[in-house]
């Protein structure tokens, strides 16, 4: 039997072929179009998602059931001895704390170790692949959840909002505010820090919004954590909800802000997707555990 294995939801943005590729588990997150449940990466396409959202069908989030959950973790705990297990942030979905609960069952106690970091994209993402490099340095599943949640402050992103009406949506603005931002070509930026949504700055069109997201993110590794940037120990993330061109664009403009520095990019998961809008632009940063 092996010792360890890593399991997260598909709120990292990890498809089913990638967690194969990196020999890792992820649980597809359900969520509802038009009362019909849905599994992200399982049976739409990220393609038909958008299309979908655009059309403005009715759309929302979902936590998977204890059931489901469970199940995975016995599947896993055949082969594993021990498991880690990173899902979404506490802050943004009921599903981590419920899985913390679950894990002081008797049989899941010692043996599943729940990580609550305040992550999700591409943050979360980066912390699997941190797990995974822990778990290569010889660190336990206990030592490699302390790790990740001992650097949960330390991470920290930032998305602009192409279209407000997904906000008002969500109940995050009024209608009124909405209406006026449209009009005035406002694009919103979000931050996203330690498990929560924020609003972080209004920017006059998306142009502005970008150059703003990257100077406040090269300020805040340059100081903040100036001394584990300098020993490369920072990594610096983006997110997408937009076309492949622009996604594209973006991720080059951030590679030129930080030269010499791997980005790692994704698209936003679903989950989040449809609360941001299509159209979204993310930055971020994280220090490594």
């Amino acid at each position: 039997m092996k010792k360890t294995g890593i399991l997260t939801d598909s709120h990292s943005g990890i498809t089913q072929e990638e967690a194969k590729k990196l020999g890792i588990y992820v649980l597809p997150m359900p969520f509802y179009i038009n009362d019909q449940c849905h599994y992200e990466g399982k049976d739409i396409s990220r393609e038909e998602f958008i299309e979908l959202l655009k059309n403005d069908e009715n759309v929302s989030t979902s936590q998977p059931s204890p059931e489901a959950v469970m199940n995975l973790w016995d599947e896993i705990l055949k082969e594993y001895e021990e498991l880690v297990y990173i899902p979404i942030s506490s802050g943004l979905s009921g599903s981590c704390s419920t899985a913390m609960a679950m894990a002081q069952n008797d049989d899941y106690d010692g043996k599943v170790f729940v990580v609550d970091n305040g992550r999700v994209s591409t943050p979360m993402k980066q912390s699997v692949l941190d797990a995974i490099e822990l778990l290569n340095e010889g660190c336990s599943a206990k030592e490699i959840k302390n790790r990740l949640e001992d650097a949960k402050g330390k991470m920290g992103i930032f998305v602009a909002v192409d279209d407000l009406k997904y906000l008002k949506k969500g109940g995050r603005i009024s209608s009124s505010v909405a209406l006026v931002g449209g009009m005035l070509k406002v694009k919103p930026i979000l931050k996203f820090d330690i498990g929560t949504l924020d609003s972080f700055k209004n920017c006059r069109g998306l142009i502005k919004a970008k150059t703003v997201m990257i100077e406040e993110v090269k300020r805040i590794v340059t100081t903040d954590y100036a001394e584990d940037f300098e020993k490369g120990n920072v990594h610096i993330l983006a997110a997408s909800s937009a076309d492949e061109e622009e996604t594209k664009k973006w991720v080059n403009e951030i590679q030129e802000a930080f030269p010499g520095i791997k980005v790692l990019w994704d698209y936003l998961p679903m989950g989040i997707t449809c609360h941001i809008g299509p159209g979204g632009l993310g930055i971020g940063y994280s220090v490594r555990p």
